[in-house]
């Protein structure tokens, strides 16, 4: 219940002219407490806790001036398809020196079958090349080398991407775009070795490049 500024005035003059000072500060305290009832602010009711799942990517950099990024240390690979995750942020628009370099690919992430990757290997590739983001099929097979655009993605997009094998091809997804080149190996299986992210081509970074990937568990 609410009471007006007038009625507490009269009240006040009442008890005054009683000189019932003990019933006065009766009536102060109960002002008091209904102000503290006016003011006090109304509470939320309970909120579930949303519990934050998001994987945490590795960051890859390829440095200003450089070929290689900063993560290249020697992993084995020896499984028949390898799947992962990678988000490209708007360093991944470049200009190149030379305009004709513009369409040289550069390396995401593959694998080796043996341990030179300019005579066996399956890579998907990238590059900013007519206003857009581009990745591509990327394969050596008896030291021929052979590509294949696979789709344009968006810069910020979460991209699935997965390299497989079979016994005369190499195949690749992106999101849901597919293709496939020759594989010169036989085998149910890959033996070789990770590889990683590589600006060039014939030039270097022209600036830091940084790439986002999660690597997907079986």
């Amino acid at each position: 219940m609410f009471y007006t500024e007038g009625f507490f005035e009269t009240l006040t003059v009442k008890i005054l002219t009683m000189k019932n000072l003990s019933s006065f500060f009766v009536i102060l305290l109960l002002v008091g407490c209904q102000k503290d009832l006016v003011e006090m602010p109304v509470l939320a009711p309970d909120v579930p806790v949303i519990i934050d799942t998001t994987p945490v990517y590795t960051k890859y950099t390829i440095f200003k001036g450089q070929h290689y990024c900063d993560k290249t240390a020697v992993k084995s690979f020896s499984d028949k398809e390898m799947s992962f995750k990678v988000i490209f942020d708007s360093t991944a628009i470049y200009t190149t020196l030379d305009p004709v370099n513009q369409g040289d690919i550069n390396k995401l992430v593959g694998f080796t079958e043996g341990i030179d990757n300019h005579i066996n290997s399956a890579r998907i590739g990238w590059g900013w090349n007519k206003n857009a983001l581009r990745l591509y099929a990327y394969v050596y097979a008896n030291s021929v080398r052979s590509f294949k655009e696979i789709s344009t993605v968006a810069i910020g997009a979460v991209i699935t991407c997965k390299i497989g094998i079979s016994e005369k091809q190499y195949s690749f997804e992106v999101d849901d775009k597919k293709v496939a080149l020759n594989r010169a190996i036989e085998g149910p299986a890959v033996a070789g070795y990770w590889q990683y992210p590589y600006f060039g081509g014939d030039e270097v970074a022209p600036g830091n490049i940084y790439i986002y990937m999660l690597d997907i568990k079986k």
